[in-house]
């Protein structure tokens, strides 16, 4: 039998090749010498923003709102008449819409944290499984009142989100949805589909008005209610990407995994339906398409485009891991090739947040010892 290839995301693999990656970039002037950061003018300013906005925010909302509303109508289905196509269905839609909610989860600044509506959609990390207590006991209470999707926003919001719907689909119990039609377990997934569109409609209601946060985003200035200067607004831009490559590594790995610590696969995200990678990949995919998409190396210096390179290239490298993960959490924490997947996404995400916070954020002329971590 032929030997097994080594995989690609051995470390000294990978540090190799961004070493190499890196030396093929455009050199500093001189050795030690620090990017001279260019003004930030308004019409750069406005044009990245817009182009976040247009091309990223709003149409990455629009996509789970879709997503969101098949999951809706192909879980309605399954209730009525439960087979193996009408599950296979489901699993693919909620995949779908974990994948599409994880791509537009990065952004939680903005309207979805009016209302508790980021809460609403996925109520995690739940250390204390407040969630799971709640939906269990709303199972086994059966009120028909809870399968009515429109009132479920006047109820906490760890019985109306993925979590509930996760648990409600996959969880212990969930055998029993096979068993026979419309069956209160299945109605009450059915309306938290639901309820979940309604969300995301709220929040492309919100995006898409004409003279609401879509204008405050793309048209700052002393009068804005939001963003007074351009810098104030690519300052927030550049804390979405920190904070979601913060969250990455610490809400959603490093709450079941640590290096040398106890594995804790019961306590990641999405864990029952096989989705913990599938979430976290779209999180990924996410940030890389806000970076590209919104033009954010267009705002320094051409001499110095190594540093959104490297940013870029580290981005690619984590998205080229993370898919290739065993679904199976357990499984994933317990062996060692699994494992060195896992470490390789905690030491590049640390690597991401370092080059977004310290890096470009001095590049682009935020202030020499900028950080997000300091509060500035």
């Amino acid at each position: 039998m032929p030997s097994r290839p080594r995989p690609f995301f051995r470390f000294p693999v990978v540090l190799t090749a961004f070493a190499m990656l890196s030396a093929t970039l455009p050199a500093l002037a001189q050795e030690g010498e620090a990017p001279v950061p260019p003004a930030l003018t308004d019409e750069s300013v406005v044009g990245v923003m817009t182009r976040a906005v247009d091309e990223v925010i709003r149409p990455g909302y629009r996509r789970f709102q879709a997503s969101a509303g098949m999951l809706a109508e192909t879980t309605a289905a399954f209730c009525k008449a439960p087979s193996e196509g009408s599950r296979t269905a489901v699993d693919y839609a909620f995949r779908q819409a974990v994948a599409d909610w994880g791509r537009i989860e990065i952004v939680r600044i903005g309207p979805v944290i009016d209302d508790n509506r980021f809460e609403r959609i996925l109520f995690y990390p739940d250390r204390k499984s407040t969630g799971l207590k709640q939906v269990q006991a709303l199972l086994q209470k059966a009120d028909e009142a809870d399968t009515n999707a429109a009132a479920m926003a006047g109820k906490s919001v760890a019985i109306q989100g993925f979590g509930a719907l996760e648990f409600a689909l996959y969880g212990t119990g969930a055998e029993t949805l096979m068993q026979a039609p419309n069956g209160f377990r299945c109605r009450y997934a059915a309306a938290v589909a639901r309820h979940i569109e309604t969300t995301a409609g709220q929040l492309v209601a919100a995006w898409d008005a004409p003279g609401g946060v879509q204008q405050d985003w793309k048209h700052p200035g002393p009068r804005n209610p939001v963003f007074r200067t351009g810098k104030e607004a690519v300052t927030a831009l550049l804390g979405i990407l920190v904070h979601g490559a913060e969250a990455v590594r610490d809400q959603r790995i490093e709450t079941f995994y640590r290096n040398g610590g106890t594995a804790r696969p019961k306590s990641a995200v999405f864990w029952r339906s096989g989705n913990s990678w599938t979430s976290i990949n779209a999180n990924i995919e996410g940030l890389q398409a806000l970076f590209d998409t919104s033009g954010m190396a267009d705002l320094i210096d051409p001499n110095f485009m190594s540093i959104a390179g490297n940013i870029d290239f580290v981005l690619k490298s984590l998205h080229r891991v993370a898919p290739t993960i065993d679904p199976d959490i357990e499984k994933a924490v317990s062996t060692p090739e699994e494992q060195e997947k896992i470490a390789f996404l905690l030491v590049n995400t640390r690597d991401l947040i370092l080059r977004l916070n310290t890096e470009y954020g001095g590049a682009i002329g935020l202030g020499a010892g900028f950080s997000f971590a300091d509060g500035d």
